[in-house]
C-alpha cells in the first residue's frame, strides 16, 4: 500500500486540546446567555437538499455552497450531449441534489415551515454547529466553521432585537472582547438606494456597499457610478453616507421625509441604552449584510483592535419560511462566529489564567504492585471531586514526574512500596518541588487544602 503524507483539506483545522478547552469555554458562555434569555436547542443535519439552500444567499453565496455528488452512478441520469455541452451550474443541478449547509438560519427555517403546528409561537431556538462554504481561505475565513445562532420566530416585536443586542452585549462583556456592534437596517437602504437611481437594482447597490470593508470608499463609489447609479445622487450620499458618527437625523434630513426605518432603529436604540447604557452599538448606514434574506434591523460585530473580520451579525428575516409555502411568519436572529472569537481572544491575549488543568494530580505507583493502590487512590480522589490522571503501569519516577511536568499537572502522588505499607503517599507540589507524606486517609480529607483548588 502506497504510503500517503498526511495533510488537511485546505480552509479547515484540527483541534487539539488546548484549542478545545479554549473553543468549550468559548460556547459555554455563550449556550449559558442563550439559556438564560430561555432560548431552546436544537440541532439540525449537515446536509440539506440543494434547493432548500439555493437562492437564499445571492449569487455569491450560492457559488459558495458544497455541493455533494449523488451516489451511484450519477453521470448515468445525465443524457451524453447534456452531459458534454450544459454548462457546471446547469450541469450541477442534475448531478447534485443535496449539500452541505452554509449556515444555520436556512434550515432553522425550514424546520420551522414542517414543525409550524406543533411549535409555540413565539419559537426561540439557539444552535452551535459547524457550517460550510467553499470560500477562498484566509486569515479569519474557513471552508468549515462553527456559528452559534439566536432567533425568534413568530414575532415582529422590535422588542426581540432589543433582547437580542442585549445578548450580544453581555456574552461578549462575559469573555472580555471590546467589541462594536454596527446596526442598521435593510429598510432605510432602499431608500438611500432609490435615492442613488438604483431603483429596482436595490441588490446590486447593496452587493457593491457590502464592499466598503474590502475595498474602500473611492472604490465603492466607483463601482456604484460604473453599474449606472445616479451621478447626483451618490454624490449626495457620499457626502455623509461614510462619517464616522452618522446620526438617523442626518438620514432623515438627506432623504426629506421619516423612513419607517429610521423609526425602527430610533425605537431599538432608546430602548436599549435605557436598559444597557453600556451596549457598544452605533449606528451604521453603510452596514449592508449581504444576504439576500434580510428584510429589516441588521447587525455586524467587530472587535476593537484586532483585524480578524466580523464577529458576529444577523437581522430580520420577516418573509424567509414562505419559501417553503408557510407565510406571515416573522423572524430575527443573531449569530457569534466561534472561530474569529477563539482568534481575537488569542491575539488579545483572554486566555491567561481561564483555561482548566489537564488534571490536578497524578498518581503514580513506583512498581505494579503498588498499582491496585494507586487506583483505589485515584478513585478516591475522583470521588471527592478532584481531577486525577492515573499513570499506567508501575513505572521509574523520573519517567512518570517528566510527564507531569510536560503536561503542565501541578501535584504528583507517588506511591512506593514504603508507602503502601504506611498507609501514605508522598504528595509532591510540581512547581516548587516540595514534597511532604501524608496519610492516605488526610489526603482525601483535606484535598483542598492539600491541592489549592480554586473553586
Amino acid at each position: 500500500m502506497n504510503k500517503i503524507k498526511p495533510t488537511l483539506v485546505q480552509g479547515t483545522r484540527d483541534y487539539g486540546p488546548e484549542m478545545m478547552h479554549k473553543r468549550n469555554l468559548i460556547i459555554h458562555t455563550i449556550k449559558d446567555v442563550f439559556e438564560k434569555y430561555a432560548f431552546q436547542p436544537l440541532e439540525t443535519p449537515a446536509m440539506e437538499r440543494l434547493d432548500t439552500l439555493t437562492g437564499k444567499y445571492g449569487e455569491e453565496g450560492d457559488r459558495l455552497i458544497f455541493r455533494i455528488l449523488n451516489s451511484g452512478d450519477f453521470k448515468k441520469e445525465v443524457d451524453p450531449q447534456t452531459w458534454n455541452q450544459a454548462e457546471s451550474s446547469a450541469l450541477a443541478a442534475l448531478i447534485c441534489e443535496k449539500a452541505l449547509r452554509y449556515d444555520l438560519t436556512v434550515p432553522f427555517a425550514r424546520y420551522v415551515a414542517m414543525n409550524m403546528y406543533s411549535l409555540a409561537l413565539p419559537f426561540k431556538r439557539y444552535q452551535i454547529q459547524p457550517v460550510w462554504r467553499a470560500d477562498r481561505p484566509q486569515k479569519g475565513r474557513f471552508r468549515e466553521f462553527y456559528q452559534c445562532d439566536a432567533d425568534v420566530v413568530g414575532s415582529s416585536s422590535l422588542w426581540q432585537e432589543v433582547e437580542l443586542l442585549l445578548i450580544y452585549t453581555e456574552v461578549f462583556q462575559k469573555l472580555n472582547i471590546p467589541v462594536t456592534i454596527r446596526i442598521n437596517n435593510r429598510k432605510l437602504l432602499n431608500a438611500l438606494a432609490a435615492k442613488a437611481g438604483a431603483g429596482e437594482r436595490f441588490a446590486t447597490f447593496v452587493i457593491i456597499l457590502d464592499k466598503l470593508d474590502k475595498i474602500g470608499k473611492e472604490e465603492v463609489i466607483k463601482e456604484w457610478l460604473n453599474a449606472g447609479f445616479s451621478p447626483e445622487g451618490i454624490d449626495a450620499l457620499s457626502r455623509w453616507i461614510f462619517d464616522e458618527n452618522p446620526n438617523l437625523e442626518q438620514v432623515r434630513e438627506a432623504l426629506a421625509r421619516d423612513e419607517e426605518g429610521i423609526q425602527e432603529l430610533e425605537f431599538i436604540l432608546k430602548h436599549l441604552r435605557s436598559i444597557s447604557a453600556a451596549a457598544p452599538v452605533r449606528f451604521d448606514p453603510t452596514l449592508a449584510r449581504g444576504l439576500d434574506y434580510y428584510t429589516g434591523t441588521v447587525f455586524e460585530v467587530v472587535v476593537q483592535g484586532v483585524e480578524v473580520g466580523s464577529v458576529g451579525g444577523g437581522g430580520r428575516y420577516n418573509d424567509l419560511t414562505g419559501i417553503f409555502g408557510v407565510d406571515g411568519i416573522p423572524g430575527v436572529g443573531i449569530s457569534f462566529g466561534l472561530d474569529r472569537i477563539l482568534i481575537a481572544m488569542e491575539e488579545l491575549g483572554l486566555f491567561d489564567g481561564q483555561l482548566p488543568l489537564k488534571s490536578t494530580v497524578l498518581v503514580t505507583a513506583l512498581s505494579e504492585d503498588q498499582m491496585p493502590d494507586a487506583a483505589k487512590i485515584a478513585t478516591q480522589l475522583r470521588n471527592a471531586g478532584v481531577s486525577t490522571e492515573l499513570y499506567p503501569g508501575g513505572a521509574r519516577l523520573k519517567k512518570s514526574l517528566a510527564y507531569a511536568h510536560k503536561t503542565s499537572i501541578p501535584f504528583a502522588v507517588i506511591i512506593g512500596e514504603n508507602e503502601a505499607k504506611k498507609h501514605t503517599v508522598l504528595l509532591k507540589n510540581m512547581h516548587s518541588g516540595d514534597q511532604i507524606e501524608v496519610q492516605t486517609e488526610q489526603l482525601i480529607a483535606r484535598k483542598d487544602d492539600f491541592f489549592q483548588l480554586k473553586k
